[in-house]
């Protein structure tokens, strides 16, 4: 079983993400950018190798993204529905992600195997996404899946607007 950190609000961010393990050492480095149809998020080992990538295919309703590890689609990623919680499907691998999307609490399963399990943490260092992982050669495409999620998360976020309020005093 393999723990890996990433600093929060990092994830997804179009800036370099370095993803590290439970001993601290820098295992991923994930860079690319989000926004528009064909922007891609790509996950690179330390030693320059390209691992994995995530493209995103459709920007407007049902977002779409492709997972590929080592060159080779293994799957696409969309949101199903969201009543009365969020519930996401990765076709090919037969994949589902569940759980408190909003708060970083979250597992992957396939069918009753759980894949991969989130949650947080705060170290003396900052505040992490702690990402338990059993086996690690799934390690790339749940890290791609946990920065779709992140993005999906701050970008309906930021999209909010501030609630109207009256100013009552007169000072």
């Amino acid at each position: 079983m393999s723990e890996f950190f990433i600093q929060e609000k990092h994830l997804s961010r179009a800036t370099r993400t370095v993803i590290k393990n439970e001993s601290g050492k820098s295992i991923f480095l994930m860079v690319g950018r989000w926004g528009t149809k064909g922007d891609v998020l790509s996950l690179y080992a330390m030693n320059g190798n390209l691992i994995a990538h995530i493209k995103q295919t459709s920007f407007t309703f049902g977002a779409r993204f492709e997972l590929y590890k080592h060159f080779k689609k293994v799957g696409t990623m969309q949101k199903i529905f969201n009543w009365p919680g969020d519930f996401y499907y990765i076709r090919h691998l037969h994949w589902t992600v569940q759980g408190d999307i909003y708060n970083h609490k979250y597992q992957i399963h396939h069918f009753n195997e759980r894949i991969m399990k989130m949650d947080q943490a705060t170290l003396f260092t900052g505040d992490y996404y702690v990402l338990d992982i059993p086996l690690e050669e799934n390690a790339p495409i749940c890290i791609c899946i946990a920065a779709v999620l992140d993005y999906w998360l701050y970008r309906k976020n930021t999209n909010k607007k501030a609630p109207f309020s009256y100013r009552l005093d007169t000072n």
